[in-house]
């Protein structure tokens, strides 16, 4: 099947998780909204397939894939779908469910680091809340990325197929999305990460496992990868870190 994805073509965001996970799974994709409008892609296909969805099932917002008529929403619920698909998950359900726990956990978390940058509204500047910014990433930066991130350290810890992958003894969508999170939490928050490096050497252990991994490295290296930039999740204000 050739599956169509659908997202903001300037920027990784949540969209990323789930291109990790077509590009390890080498699934036959498109990015729509990053091809060209004049063959009737770009963001306008994107915006016309949320109000002409099929069966009415209407995506509230970026990013959701098409697979034949479905329509598939939210970045944890993609990946749920894709997971057997690409054998990017456990055959038990209960190891499903499992990666797709952790993978909302992983949700919980990207929404945090995005709030460091923008605590008050998503719709205002940077520049209009930037005390309260700096305030909130003072948090995250003590409190929250430490439980989240000693919490999935744990979890590597006590994986009964060994620490080298968070669910089992093979790879799954949710070391993509690790992998993932801690480049973005590099890019933003490059003083913290590197004193939490040292704390969870697990984890960064995976995320040099996943990097390494030939499709995640060609990936890396393209013009498919999009470069982390002031308009994402994951922005870089030195005054925040």
């Amino acid at each position: 099947m050739r599956y169509e994805l659908y997202y903001w073509p300037t920027i990784q965001g949540r969209g990323e998780f789930v291109r990790l996970a077509l590009e390890e799974g080498a699934a036959d994709y498109v990015d729509v909204a990053r091809m060209p409008e004049r063959k009737g892609m770009g963001v306008p296909a994107m915006m016309r397939l949320m109000k002409e969805a099929p069966a009415g099932r209407l995506p509230y917002a970026p990013p959701f894939l098409k697979a034949g008529r479905q329509v598939i929403a939210q970045t944890a619920n993609i990946l749920l779908f894709l997971g057997p698909r690409l054998a990017l998950v456990p055959r038990a359900e209960a190891g499903r469910l499992w990666v797709h726990q952790l993978q909302l956990t992983i949700a919980d978390l990207v929404s945090e680091a995005h709030d460091t940058h923008h605590p008050i509204a998503g719709s205002l500047y940077y520049d209009e809340q930037k005390p309260e910014a700096k305030r909130r990433a003072g948090n995250f930066r003590a409190e929250r990325l430490p439980k989240f991130l000693g919490y999935l350290e744990n979890v590597l810890a006590h994986n009964p197929g060994g620490d080298r992958h968070l669910v089992g003894r093979s790879l799954s969508y949710v070391d993509l999305s690790m992998f993932q999170v801690i480049e973005g939490l590099r890019y933003a928050f490059p003083r913290t990460m590197e004193g939490m490096s040292r704390k969870h050497p697990r984890l960064m252990a995976l995320h040099r496992r996943v990097k390494d991994r030939p499709r995640i490295a060609a990936y890396l290296a393209s013009d498919r990868r999009i470069p982390f930039n002031q308009h994402g999740i994951f922005r870089h204000y030195p005054e925040l870190d």
